[in-house]
């Protein structure tokens, strides 16, 4: 029996089960795409001293707007963009969340192309928005025309688009983009979290903003800069967009210590990213390397590999974590993620794979 029954619970949300990938102690954790290297230890002292510093006004409320935070991340950023331009959140994930809250809702309709990440789906729950999916052709790339005959088709208040993609690392044609801006009615959203990993030839959305009041491209600390538990994700896009998500913001819910952190963070972008190139290289590495062993592998942008076709893909998830490897089964069915970590990590992970397919 769920521990729910007997509440008051939303009809909607009956038999439902809470997000997230397994949390388990293994020697080589591979499933939930973290940059596997931890932050320097100047990057360390810093964090520690402005944290340190911010705990002496910890008995006042944060900047609300968080405006020295946005002002640094529209530098970070470039292509013009203005402190007013940029919103930030508690992650990513809580950024969607106020668009959702913003422009969907009862009688709304949120458009997206499948397979992609598993939480817009939730997001359109909760904040009861309808939810359509358009399906993405056999490479998981986006069908121009489908995509804009779909979308006029359901007149969408949001389109959400990943480039790249999660979970197949496909990246968003910037032609498509346009197609899809011309013809939606509403907001429409890039969902950058793995832009840092993009192949040098791939563009960011983030140059078509001048073009598109309407587009919104979202960004997360928790990837490329090794700041996964800082929780720091944003926005760019227009400054009457970001004034939409303030309407919907929980006061104050940005805290000092995590705009704090944040802000150390940037100080020390080339350090934190110092990694992504070397991670890119061992992502390619990979890629050839599935293919190699005979396993079929998207085209991935990010820092994660999708590969496969398994018959029972489970036993296969399951005989790698045996041998203390944890990937994650996801996606559609027969297929596989794993995280790029470090050489000694994707070391074990190939000897670990070839076991399981031998037996």
């Amino acid at each position: 029996m769920s521990s729910w029954q007997g509440w008051p619970l939303r009809e909607s949300l009956w038999g439902e089960q809470p997000y997230g990938a397994p949390q388990l102690d293994v020697p080589v954790a591979l499933n939930v795409n973290e940059n596997p290297y931890p932050p320097s230890q100047a990057v360390i002292d810093d964090i520690a001293h402005s944290v340190a510093e911010a705990a002496r006004t910890i008995n006042r409320y944060p900047d609300r707007e968080a405006n020295e935070l946005r002002k640094a991340l529209a530098d970070y950023l470039g292509h013009g963009l203005t402190a007013d331009q940029l919103w930030a959140a508690n992650g990513s994930n809580e950024v969607m969340q106020q668009l959702f809250q913003a422009f969907g809702g009862h009688g709304r309709t949120a458009l997206s192309f499948a397979p992609t990440y598993s939480m817009y789906p939730e997001y359109a729950r909760d904040s009861d928005t309808t939810w359509v999916t358009v399906p993405r052709r056999a490479d998981f790339t986006i069908d121009q025309e489908l995509a804009m005959a779909e979308v006029q088709r359901w007149q969408p208040s949001i389109v959400v688009l990943a480039s790249p993609n999660n979970p197949t690392g496909t990246a968003l044609s910037l032609d498509v983009l346009r197609a899809i801006c011309d013809v939606a009615p509403g907001v429409v959203v890039v969902d950058e979290a793995y832009a840092e990993f993009r192949r040098e030839e791939t563009p960011s959305a983030l140059s078509l903003l001048p073009s598109y009041p309407r587009l919104a491209v979202t960004r997360t600390m928790s990837k490329a800069f090794a700041l996964a538990g800082g929780r720091l994700g944003y926005l760019a896009g227009d400054s009457g967009l970001v004034d939409a998500l303030r309407i919907v913001r929980l006061p104050y819910h940005l805290s000092t210590i995590t705009q704090a952190v944040a802000l150390a963070a940037l100080r020390h972008a080339d350090d934190l990213l110092g990694q992504v190139a070397a991670l890119r290289a061992e992502r390619d590495a990979l890629v050839d390397w599935l293919r190699e062993a005979g396993l079929t592998v998207a085209e991935s942008d990010a820092n994660f590999v999708l590969f496969g076709i398994f018959e029972e893909r489970c036993a296969v998830w399951q005989g790698l974590l045996d041998r203390g490897v944890l990937i994650r089964e996801t996606g559609p069915d027969g297929w596989l993620r794993v995280s790029v970590g470090t050489p000694d990590q994707m070391s074990a992970f190939k000897t670990a794979l070839l076991e399981v397919l031998k037996k």
